[in-house]
């Protein structure tokens, strides 16, 4: 039997580095990845990798080979001065054996930032241009980087404007996203409290005409206004707590969860249970992943308050070293979740799932009329 060939350590870096770019859902992730393969696959002591922000600075700035304490001492991102900046005016590759003979070396570094010698710069091209760049110093076993390092991470960098440019995609994905949810907060505000305004104005009118021929009947009429008043209230005050967005960077998904139900227990009139077991405590917090999975917490109670009339609705978090799992049970109405049409009527079901789609997770929706409905989403670790 023919034995497999190995891959050359070179080429396995690369391999490794293109599968992280395919595979890594968080932006940063990928590019801390590729940095540290530029690092290894050019044999140099330290590397960077710069996105410019447009304004004369970086809005990303990733290191290898410096500890975090070193990059913390060195104070805010660098500015596209020197030579970090001239790698963001040109497409092609700089080398040098010291990087203080470069025309654009102001001839100092910050303090406690190591001195360099040995540099190389790469951009990162992409179709409308120049959008980043490599920067490795100080080669490791030689005195200046070859042509062999120039070609590996030229070849780093063509993938890494696939990784960025997707990353911008599905930023803009997100955005639209936000959109959309805020022009479905605007329909339900117009379909929930402009018709309980609307039954103001007629039961207001109604209790004028009343008020000095039939004074007990104008009575119930004001009863009725004022039943609705608080109802309208009720509705304005849960589409405000939707709109205004959670503090999850603080409260974390556990108590931003939690204060959630406690503003629908004070508002609807259902009894909603709360079960939640570690999840917080297990996984590190994660904001893109937090939010989405809120969100599709606040989509399903609203669902089972405002659409399936549900009186008992049971929620459960929980959360291990295997990833996240939320369920959403109620004793609604129901439906049948295979209805030809309903995604087109119920827009909250396909919001939910592509939440679900972005989360690399996995959602279930069991109902049957008259039999409630149980939404159950679990996302890995990662």
């Amino acid at each position: 039997m023919a034995t497999r060939p190995e891959l050359s350590p070179t080429l396995k870096a690369v391999s490794d580095a293109v599968l992280a770019v395919a595979a890594e859902q968080s932006v940063e992730d990928v590019l801390q990845r590729l940095v540290h393969s530029a690092r290894e696959l050019a044999s140099a002591r330290f590397a960077a990798l710069g996105l410019p922000d447009g304004e004369g600075g970086f809005r990303r700035f990733l290191t290898s080979g410096m500890s975090d304490e070193l990059v913390a001492s060195l104070g805010p991102l660098p500015r596209q001065h020197g030579v970090l900046g001239a790698m963001l005016e040109t497409r092609a590759a700089y080398r040098t054996a010291d990087i203080h003979d470069h025309p654009r070396f102001r001839g100092w570094w910050p303090s406690g930032h190591p001195d360099m010698r040995s540099f190389m710069g790469v951009p990162i091209v992409a179709p409308q241009g120049v959008i980043g760049a490599f920067y490795l110093t100080e080669k490791v076993g030689g005195p200046d980087f070859t042509d062999e390092d120039e070609e590996l991470i030229e070849l780093l960098a063509a993938h890494a404007a696939i990784a960025i440019a997707n990353a911008r995609l599905y930023e803009e994905t997100r955005e639209l996203s936000v959109h959309a949810e805020r022009n479905r907060l605007a329909l339900e505000l117009h379909d929930a409290v402009s018709q309980k305004l609307f039954g103001l104005v007629l039961n207001a009118e109604a209790a004028g005409t009343l008020l000095e021929s039939d004074p007990e009947a104008a009575r119930v009429q004001v009863a009725k206004l004022q039943a609705l008043a608080g109802e309208a209230l009720d509705e304005l005050r849960s589409l405000m707590f939707e709109l205004r967005p959670p503090d999850l960077e603080r409260d974390g998904l556990d108590g931003t969860l939690r204060k959630h139900v406690d503003v629908l227990r004070h508002l609807q009139d259902a009894e909603i249970e709360l079960d939640v077991v570690a999840a917080q405590a297990t996984l590190p917090p994660d904001p893109g992943r937090d939010g989405e999975v809120l969100r599709i917490a606040q989509e399903a109670l609203q669902n089972a308050l405002r659409h399936a009339g549900a009186k008992r609705i049971a929620v459960r978090l929980r959360g291990d070293d295997a990833g996240l799992v939320l369920e959403i049970e109620d004793d609604g109405r129901g439906f049948d979740p295979h209805a030809p049409g309903l995604r087109s009527r119920r827009l909250g079901l396909t919001s939910m799932e592509e939440r679900a789609e972005r989360l690399g997770g996995w959602l279930e929706i069991r109902s049957a009329p008259g039999a409630g409905t149980t939404v159950r989403l679990e996302v890995g670790a990662g």
